[in-house]
């Protein structure tokens, strides 16, 4: 099976470099791994190493609070950080506590082991879910002390099916798991895998964090005013039809609205914009205006979300009705209540225990979005009991970063 995998991922390469003369995206994945080993060249053969994998930016937030922490207690060691995807490279290449962010190698065979070879790292620390079977055997091979945090699996992925025992093999390079629930260490047992600790999820410390910043931001607070305020963040299409539906058909005069796109290309910002009747603001047409004039504020720039939540009495995360839901524990740690979309976020634990909580609310058309709203918006009990269930839940989930810091002690 390694055979024909190694023969798959190579054809699967050449694909995409075709594919990336036509994608942007898929430029950018392509592109930036052609820098990976040069990037890597800073790495000394006597350097001690801990090299941590992130799939996307999610990932990342849940590996930054143990990134934060190895800087901090063994700073004789160098730090190096690699994302699968575009999404979360170009975000935090610049991540200063890092001595190197790079892109992971494509995963053939001859690239993983050069990988592996070039940073030899002391400690590998895979977040969540990224099982490269090359990857793993090379780590395995070079004897490299790996395990995974914030994992979870489930019943459906291959290691549970009887056609992937080879899968199942890739397992053995981890040393330790890290899982955020009983439900995947109970599965990880029925493959005699017992070498698990149930941790929860590190995002928790991440995000608990935030209150002990400084989140303001003066022109939220002018366009605020004291107003009520609903923040849709991370919105993809499906989202914005439902937000710019009710701001121009349901919404009252004394209702605010912050929208942060997923995507913040110009084109589709101007699209948004036109598409809403009340009067609305970028964030890049800011300077000089009088922002307390307007009712929609969009925020066409990247990196200031997490505080703009800090203005929110209510929240809608985007992603639920698309591709996958985005951070909701940003927004719950402000004890907001949420609203996202029903089709695509069962996959996130979080998500399943707030709806069971009842601080978060779920919804799939229109009439359902529209009446989550107004009931929010008009029951100011019901807004701060929920969003005290958000802001309890996050409180109650902390400690999963000080979990695998002891391991990480006994290994370091």
């Amino acid at each position: 099976m390694m055979f024909l995998y190694e023969i798959l991922i190579n054809i699967t390469y050449f694909l995409l470099k075709i594919i990336a003369f036509f994608n942007k995206k898929i430029n950018l994945f392509i592109s930036g791994r052609e820098d990976t080993f040069t990037k890597l060249s800073v790495i000394q053969k006597n350097d001690k190493v801990v090299w941590l994998h992130a799939a996307s930016l999610g990932e990342f937030e849940q590996g930054r609070p143990i990134i934060e922490r190895i800087k901090k207690e063994y700073s004789n060691y160098k730090i190096v950080v690699t994302f699968f995807s575009p999404s979360g490279y170009e975000i935090r290449k610049d991540y200063n506590l890092a001595d190197v962010v790079c892109y992971l190698p494509f995963d053939t065979k001859s690239k993983m082991k050069q990988f592996i070879e070039q940073i030899h790292p002391s400690l590998a620390i895979i977040i969540k879910y990224e099982f490269w079977p090359n990857l793993l055997q090379e780590l395995k091979k070079a004897q490299t002390k790996t395990i995974l945090v914030s994992g979870i699996f489930r019943e459906n992925q291959a290691f549970f099916k009887w056609h992937g025992k080879w899968m199942q093999r890739s397992l053995t390079a981890f040393d330790h798991f890290f899982i955020q629930n009983k439900t995947s260490k109970k599965l990880l047992n029925t493959i005699n895998f017992n070498n698990t600790t149930v941790s929860g999820d590190t995002r928790f410390d991440r995000v608990s964090k935030i209150l002990q910043q400084n989140n303001s931001l003066e022109f939220i607070s002018d366009f605020k005013n004291n107003t009520y305020t609903v923040v849709a963040g991370s919105t993809w299409g499906i989202d914005e039809e439902f937000i710019v539906n009710y701001i121009n058909n349901e919404s009252s005069p004394e209702e605010k609205f912050i929208i942060a796109p997923h995507n913040i290309n110009s084109k589709d910002i101007a699209i948004l914009k036109n598409s809403i009747a009340k009067k609305t603001i970028l964030f890049t047409e800011k300077e000089g205006e009088n922002l307390t004039d307007y009712q929609v504020f969009i925020i066409d720039t990247i990196g200031i979300l997490t505080k703009v939540y800090a203005y929110a009495d209510a929240a809608y995360v985007g992603g639920g009705l698309a591709t996958g839901l985005h951070n909701i524990l940003e927004p719950a740690t402000f004890g907001i209540p949420l609203v996202f979309g029903n089709k695509k976020h069962q996959k996130f634990q979080e998500a399943v225990d707030l709806l069971a909580k009842k601080g978060a609310i779920t919804i799939g058309n229109q009439n359902e979005f529209s009446q989550a709203f107004k009931k929010l918006r008009d029951n100011n009990n019901y807004r701060t009991e929920t969003g005290s269930i958000n802001k309890k839940y996050v409180q109650q989930h902390i400690g999963a970063t000080n979990m695998v810091m002891d391991y990480v002690s006994e290994t370091l």
